[in-house]
């Protein structure tokens, strides 16, 4: 049947919207499936985390902040009648009575030098702590995000052994099919290469669950483009242990005790010197009635801290306690984190000798069981069942070396931020 012109118009906006958003899937689908490096990943978690933005505004807020630490209190302007009567015929009357003023004044508080540059002095120290905050949530980023995108790319390795083994357990199969046709097999071996491959989906199973954890875990970090292909690897950093270990008192963690020592050192100066008195100015101008000459007046105020025994000499010594607790929690956090570090050494040494263990003897003895168990069975020496056996060995021994490398990647990673050099992760971070 033919269509008519006339009725066939009014489907071409629907057929030009139509194709226009399959252009825009493609597209989408092309931005979403560019693939994402470790780099990529690094510098895009550290653009795109919310901690760090909020912490940023920390560093803004305290920067903020600390522009009038030093400056003078605002001016007071003081309004005011002085010697109105209330009894007599002059009552309330502002022009009568000589000694009636009406008076406008403005008055100056003056703090002591030393209490205001120890405002200063902590108002830049908590400018200083809150960067050194930042650059210690920044490096967690990174080594979270170094760790997921490897926990991640070890599984996938593992999920591509495992799409590899599918082709073999067909191969396999087909070689079980054709023993047992030509009268060498039993026909019960048939059997045995379907429950592999069962097995074998039961395990891609379980590490398609690991990969959509790893994904997730990595998609705290970098958000959508989590969910984007990975591509290249990660740096095999080096572990030298006397390095991190010259390294271990840069520790962010550590450091951020500097600054938080300058503002408690500002607070004692700023307690020291509320024993010395702080003074005021005040200037007033005091208008009487037009039969009477005006007024001025200068006035001069002292603070008088004569009593420091109970009032100045607490406040020194309460913040020259929390000076001491700041020392012995700088201690504490250090032998933690020493202790910290011989831990993640010994770990990764353990790792490192279990890598080279798995991929240099029981890999190449798991290859060779399963080589010697193929053959004897072809050569109709050897069970099916040793066969099967060997072959799932060989199998876990691959997906284990995988793992286990994974694994000590991590542990490269964690401890390459927490306690390497890392002046290299300036252009990821942001500073200058």
């Amino acid at each position: 049947m033919v269509v008519p012109l006339s009725a066939a118009h009014p489907w071409r906006p629907l057929l030009y919207r139509t194709a226009a958003l399959f252009v825009l899937a493609g597209l989408a689908g092309t931005a979403c499936a560019a693939a994402l490096s470790f780099d990529d990943a690094l510098a895009l978690a550290v653009r795109e985390t919310p901690v760090l933005r909020a912490e940023s505004a920390q560093i803004d807020a305290a920067r903020q902040a600390a522009i009038p630490a030093g400056e003078l209190p605002d001016p007071k302007l003081a309004l005011g009648i002085d010697n109105l009567p209330i009894e007599g015929p002059d009552r309330y009357s502002l022009t009568r009575d000589f000694m009636t003023m009406r008076r406008i004044g403005l008055m100056q508080e003056f703090p002591n030098a030393g209490k205001r540059d120890a405002r200063v002095a902590a108002a830049r120290g908590r400018v200083a702590q809150a960067e050194a905050q930042t650059r210690i949530t920044r490096l967690a980023v990174l080594r979270e995000t170094a760790a997921a995108w490897i926990a991640r790319d070890a599984v996938e390795r593992q999920l591509a052994v495992i799409d590899a083994l599918v082709e073999e357990n067909r191969l396999f199969e087909a070689s079980v099919r054709a023993r047992i046709a030509g009268g060498k097999g039993n026909a019960l071996e048939v059997v045995a290469p379907r429950q592999e491959a069962a097995m074998i989906e039961a395990r891609r199973d379980e590490l398609a669950a690991r990969r959509q954890q790893a994904v997730a875990a990595l998609e705290r970090w970098v958000g959508p483009r989590a969910q984007a292909p990975l591509a290249g690897s990660a740096p095999d950093w080096p572990i030298d242990r006397d390095t991190l270990a010259h390294a271990l008192h840069g520790h962010p963690e550590l450091t951020i005790f500097d600054p938080k020592a300058r503002v408690l050192d500002a607070e004692v100066a700023e307690a020291q010197a509320e024993k010395k008195p702080d003074w005021a100015l005040e200037l007033a101008y005091q208008k009487r009635g037009s039969q009477f000459s005006d007024m001025a007046m200068v006035n001069v105020t002292f603070d008088l801290p004569v009593f420091t025994a109970s009032r100045q000499d607490p406040k020194i010594a309460a913040r020259q306690a929390e000076r001491a607790a700041l020392d012995a929690e700088r201690e504490a956090v250090l032998r933690e984190h020493r202790a910290m570090l011989e831990a993640d050494l010994a770990e990764y040494q353990r790792l490192a000798r279990a890598v080279t263990r798995q991929r240099d003897v029981l890999l190449p003895l798991a290859d060779e069981k399963a080589a010697l168990a193929l053959a004897a069975w072809r050569g109709g020496s050897g069970e099916l069942a040793d066969l099967v056996m060997a072959r799932r060995e060989r199998v876990d021994a691959g997906l284990m070396a995988i793992a286990l490398e994974g694994e000590r990647r991590q542990m490269a990673a964690r401890l390459h931020y927490a306690y390497g050099e890392h002046a290299g992760e300036s252009n990821l971070s942001g500073e200058k």
